[in-house]
């Protein structure tokens, strides 16, 4: 097992698991370091890279989980209709809007070259001579632009451009960082048409999260074959799981899917006794009782049981009140959504009103009941998916902890009583700085 401690974060290989991402190299691992593990392979074949890619059934990091597959052959697709007009654009997409998590920022603190390297192969594999890293941490920019010094900012003829944007939410939306690149606006727009049909200056474009590009190197070194030689047959190879609450410090592991949630939760210091429940997936897919206890962290699990991994992020309540948590993470979402869809703006309002109500006492049964009205009626709508998510939490709250919305409403919430849990961004995961 290896583990590395900073300020205010430890990484851990999960007991049994070879790392293919994590290091206990402090600091940033510069170019020298990276070439030595076998980094920026010339790359034969393409077509063959994206056949591996194929059979590894590796899917998308971000929160969504989509085949990578299927995206680079789409973009590559497109990109052919097009090729007398200009080619295809990549995107690393490392702007991380989820206040749970620190994957990317780790990645592209400490491994830049490893996601610059996958970046490249997916650029190959779509035939792109354009590619973007979008970051909002200046710490994460610093290492990138640093990387790209060594390299020079042409890698195998793909020219790559750092893009720097404000730290948002829906900052790290797939289209809101299409149109930061073209506009300088990091909002999301309607849909169709999605990036793979005209993103970057309206060229087929690939917007994948740096953790899924950084497992490309390992798959163009080792197969697919050894790709998912860890995981599930649905959730094949390893991932990055930031965990949060439960009175300890924020961790990063790298950990294979499928395994039992209580294997981490050991691993993690808290005992199944403390756990109340936990936020999934970041604030996205909501609350879960204590039934997380007889999982394993899979998405073909998580989807079972109406939530996700998402992007990976896992925030343990213990001491605090899940009705307190869910009217936090509410607000959280009226703050920062994008202003420009009617749905949005009104229905993260009305919801967060509705829950901080129920947090302090206020709300009646008719409070209640139209939040669960909301949280079915008002999904789907937006140009996000930042509405979804604040609709996720309120139904996952009422669903998953009715006794505790019941204490709420006459009053005897024993938790709220001894002082109640208020953050405007609930279980946040610092990463310290490089040492």
């Amino acid at each position: 097992m290896n583990t590395t401690q900073s300020t205010a974060l430890t990484t851990t290989v999960f007991p049994g698991c070879v790392p293919r991402l994590l290091t206990d190299q402090p600091g940033r691992e510069d170019l020298g370091s990276y070439r030595r593990l076998g980094g920026y392979a010339a790359l034969v074949n393409a077509e063959a890279l994206l056949r591996e890619v194929e059979a590894s059934g590796l899917l998308g990091r971000g929160g969504a989980a989509f085949p990578l597959a299927v995206k680079l052959r789409t973009v590559r697709d497109n990109g052919r209709l097009i090729a007398a007009t200009g080619g295809t654009v990549v995107v690393a997409n490392g702007e991380e809007g989820e206040p749970a998590s620190v994957k990317d920022r780790w990645l592209l603190r400490h491994r830049p070259h490893l996601v610059l390297d996958g970046l490249r192969l997916a650029a190959a594999v779509v035939a792109a001579d354009r590619a973007y890293v979008y970051v909002s941490d200046p710490e994460a920019a610093h290492s990138v632009e640093a990387a790209l010094g060594e390299l020079g900012s042409d890698v195998r003829g793909v020219g790559i451009k750092l893009v720097t944007v404000q730290p948002g939410y829906v900052a790290g939306e797939e289209t809101a960082a299409v149109r930061m690149i073209n506009e300088s606006l990091a909002k999301p727009t309607d849909k169709p048409p999605r990036p793979f049909e005209a993103g970057v200056h309206d060229r087929p474009t690939l917007v994948s999260n740096v953790e899924t590009l950084a497992n490309l190197p390992y798959l163009q070194r080792h197969g697919a074959a050894a790709f998912r030689a860890v995981g599930t047959s649905l959730s094949p190879g390893t991932f990055l799981a930031t965990i949060t609450g439960g009175g300890k410090l924020p961790a990063l592991y790298e950990l294979p899917h499928g395994v039992a949630f209580p294997e981490l939760l050991a691993r993690h210091g808290v005992s199944p006794g403390q756990l109340r429940g936990v936020l999934m997936g970041g604030y996205f897919a909501g609350l879960l009782n204590r039934t997380v206890l007889d999982t394993t962290l899979d998405h073909e699990t998580m989807r079972r049981l109406g939530s996700g991994l998402g992007c990976g992020a896992i925030s343990l309540i213990t001491d605090d009140c899940p009705v307190a948590v869910a009217a936090a993470v509410l607000a959280y979402f009226d703050r920062e959504n994008a202003g420009q869809c009617g749905s949005c703006f009104n229905g993260t309002a009305a919801m967060a009103a509705a829950a901080g109500a129920l947090r302090d006492g206020a709300a009646t049964t008719e409070d209640v009941d139209r939040l669960r009205r909301w949280s079915v009626l008002l999904r789907g709508r937006g140009a996000c998916a930042t509405l979804d998510a604040a609709t996720n939490v309120a139904a996952t709250l009422l669903d998953q902890f009715p006794e505790d919305v019941a204490a709420h409403l006459y009053g005897t919430c024993r938790d709220c009583a001894r002082g109640v849990f208020r953050a405007d961004r609930p279980y946040e995961a610092e990463t310290g700085r490089n040492p």
